[in-house]
């Protein structure tokens, strides 16, 4: 019998970054937004005999359009099309392009897998819905129009012809569609699922991704006055002391191998770096603060929750000539490419 993992991923925009639907429709400079944000979710399967048949499906994708309420059947081709067309910048790599779109299309069908064991009554027998705040990116056709503007015969071309290069493929580990999360840059190392979501998952480990060093806006700066990081922490965290001493109030304990702030006192309670993060809106949780005078100055490195596919780590590797699998292999290791 072959097993499925107790653990899946869902994609959610970062609420306190930036608002969740309007992410997906980013502006110009794809730098400026993070959409590839994974939440945790727990959830069982149960085990399957024909798992290999329902993880190749070529049936069409159920999608809740969450504007209409209706349920569109979306091909697999388009599904993946418009997925990458969300996530990616079309000036990647063709190589960077066919990993995201072997990791969406994977992500789509563990998702579908899910939706079968366990429905979601708000779904109405949909696989996922295009609710950016809970599920993967996805444009229409028309939506990537828009996106693309003037450029969108050569950007939707583009990114065509990488996905129809890969469709028959997706990632699985024992046999079973894995979670495949990605994020926009790391702070140098991908951070391990169990550091960032407290449960662990064979191949969402540690890797080597300095190459995001260089990657544009790696190491960010963002200042908040006495009054604005005051009532930011006391929004987010019930219950705490802020004391006169500003340097006191965000006192970092651990650190990850990987820079990830992994705990933290706030005005006497504790939290872990994500939960600052989101309390201050920023670009990632490996993060370091300083006081100067009455302003905060925290600086954080990378962008995203560092788990899995670093996309300019996967577009950097594609510039050195690596191919589509090596970068999959590299950031998720152990881990078989299965072909339909």
């Amino acid at each position: 019998m072959k097993k499925y993992l107790a653990a899946a991923l869902i994609l959610t925009a970062a609420a306190a970054l930036i608002p969740a639907f309007p992410a997906y429709f980013y502006s110009r400079d794809r730098k400026e937004n993070d959409t590839s944000q994974f939440q945790l979710k727990e959830f069982a399967l149960t085990e399957n005999k024909n798992a290999q048949k329902v993880i190749c499906s070529q049936e069409p994708y159920k999608v809740l359009d969450i504007e209409s309420g209706q349920v569109l059947d979306v091909s697999v081709r388009d599904y993946v099309i418009g997925a990458v067309c969300a996530e990616m910048p079309a000036s990647f790599h063709e190589e960077a392009l066919k990993a995201q779109a072997v990791a969406a299309h994977t992500y789509a069908e563990r998702q579908r897998l899910r939706a079968k064991a366990s429905p979601a009554p708000e779904l109405g027998g949909a696989d996922f819905s295009n609710d950016t705040a809970l599920y993967q990116g996805f444009f229409t056709k028309e939506q990537a129009r828009e996106r693309f503007g003037e450029r969108f015969d050569e950007s939707y071309g583009k990114i065509s012809a990488a996905v129809d290069e890969v469709l028959p493929y997706i990632i699985t580990y024992d046999d079973a569609p894995i979670i495949a999360a990605f994020h926009s840059m790391s702070a140098g190392y991908t951070e391990s699922a169990e550091n960032v979501w407290g449960t662990p998952v064979d191949y969402l480990v540690e890797v080597d991704s300095r190459s995001d060093l260089t990657a544009p806006k790696f190491r960010e700066e963002k200042k908040f006055s006495r009054d604005e990081l005051k009532n930011a922490l006391e929004t987010a965290f019930d219950g705490i002391s802020l004391g006169d001493d500003m340097s006191e109030w965000i006192r970092i304990n651990t650190i990850s191998d990987a820079g990830t702030v992994l705990s933290a006192d706030v005005g006497g309670k504790s939290a872990t770096g994500n939960d600052i993060r989101l309390a201050l809106g920023l670009r990632s949780a490996s993060f370091d603060v300083r006081i100067d005078g009455d302003t905060a100055v925290i600086t954080t490195k990378g962008y995203g929750h560092g788990v899995g596919m670093s996309q300019y780590g996967a577009n950097a590797m594609a510039e050195e000539g690596k191919r589509w699998r090596d970068i999959i292999a590299h950031y998720y290791p152990d881990c078989t490419i299965a072909e339909s």
